[in-house]
């Protein structure tokens, strides 16, 4: 084991550091930020009901998402499935995972929660990571749908057009490489395979939804619905302030996610509500007043899955601190620490086969 790893590993020392990100973030606020005068009476003329319907509204969006991922991972696995309330618990999970810890650690966190109540042999680690991944593409149809509004309703902001540029190209090539992935024929069996091998054709069972048109325009539907809920979502905040139109809040939804692609500390709590304020000045909107939307939206859109992830981790018997250091779980006592993929129990012969050639696996999967 590094120092550097060692180090990571030592209570005081990650103290340390989140104080020292604190610190940078306070300084910041104070030498750079709004005036907090100006965001503290935004909140006087709020108009709460309005903010009930966003959070109820960012619920359903919630629900629609992990719909798409239900039927992302109905395609990787054998029966018997997991049943839908624990996807939802995972994915909420997931999603206060993303909210409280850098670097998308929700997206190991809700592998992991689901994993858990997954017998030996009808699901692995690699096979849920591949269907995370597979979800997580089909946001890029709904993202480049909000992009092609937004250039033709509303301003975007310079800095963040190499960034949504990336973002589309990094998303079709990942794209274009998960169906070739996901269409590749293994002629050996899995576990003939070598430690490497068998993992990469596990992570490939979750790409399957690739391949069956219905599931996945099934998903990409879900997925669309989930992003129109959202924008709802930030819609109805606007109005809460007494501002705002659906070209601005589709500017705010993309903006808000360029602003996170890369999450330097949990949530960019700073970072985000900048993003949003800035350009909302040309729409009429005092910057601090657009802080003071900014840090409502994400209070909105962090609701529901921390509210509801903390009370599914409750429910599973998890703590918060298991959580943070769930990377570094042991899956079935593995040597390194870390979640160890190779060493799950592989798929039998059976489960290796094709389900296009098993008439009624695929009728059960449709």
């Amino acid at each position: 084991m590094t120092l550097a790893r060692r180090l990571l590993r030592q209570l005081w020392f990650r103290g340390l550091i989140a104080a020292a990100l604190v610190a940078g973030m306070v300084t910041l606020f104070v030498r750079r930020g709004p005036d907090w005068n100006s965001v503290y009476h935004a909140f006087d003329f709020v108009v709460w009901r309005w903010i009930v319907l966003a959070v109820l509204i960012n619920l359903l969006s919630v629900i629609v998402r992990s719909i798409a991922w239900d039927l992302v991972v109905r395609q990787a696995l054998t029966p018997p499935f997991p049943r839908f309330p624990l996807v939802f618990s995972a994915f909420c999970v997931g999603l206060l995972g993303n909210a409280a810890l850098p670097a998308r650690a929700g997206e190991i966190a809700r592998v992991a929660v689901l994993r858990r109540r997954l017998p030996h042999g009808s699901g692995t680690t690699a096979v849920l990571l591949g269907t995370v991944f597979a979800h997580r593409l089909f946001d890029l149809f709904p993202v480049v749908s909000l992009i092609v509004y937004t250039l033709f309703t509303a301003k975007i902001p310079h800095w963040a057009i190499s960034a949504i540029v990336l973002f589309v190209g990094v998303g079709f090539a990942l794209l274009c490489f998960a169906l070739v992935t996901a269409r590749r024929q293994h002629t050996r069996v899995l576990d003939e395979m070598g430690a490497a091998r068998r993992l990469l054709a596990m992570a490939q069972r979750g790409l399957w939804v690739l391949k069956r048109p219905r599931a996945a325009a099934g998903a990409t539907v879900f997925q669309f619905l989930g992003w129109f809920l959202q924008l709802l979502a930030v819609y109805t905040v606007m109005r809460a302030f007494g501002f705002g139109t659906l070209p601005a809040a589709a500017l705010v939804l993309l903006l808000m996610n360029v602003a996170t692609i890369f999450p330097l500390w949990p949530g960019n709590v700073g970072l985000m509500q900048a993003a949003i304020a800035l350009p909302l000045v040309s729409y009429g909107v005092d910057y601090g007043t657009g802080f003071a939307y900014g840090l409502a939206l994400q209070a909105v859109e962090m609701s529901v899955g921390v509210g509801l992830g903390l009370a599914f981790l409750a429910r599973e018997g998890i703590s918060f601190a298991v959580l943070k250091g769930i990377r570094d779980e042991r899956e079935d006592d593995g040597p390194s620490g870390e979640i160890v993929l190779a060493d799950l129990d592989p798929p039998t012969e059976e489960a290796a086969v094709e389900p296009e050639d098993e008439p009624a696996r695929a009728a059960s999967r449709r």
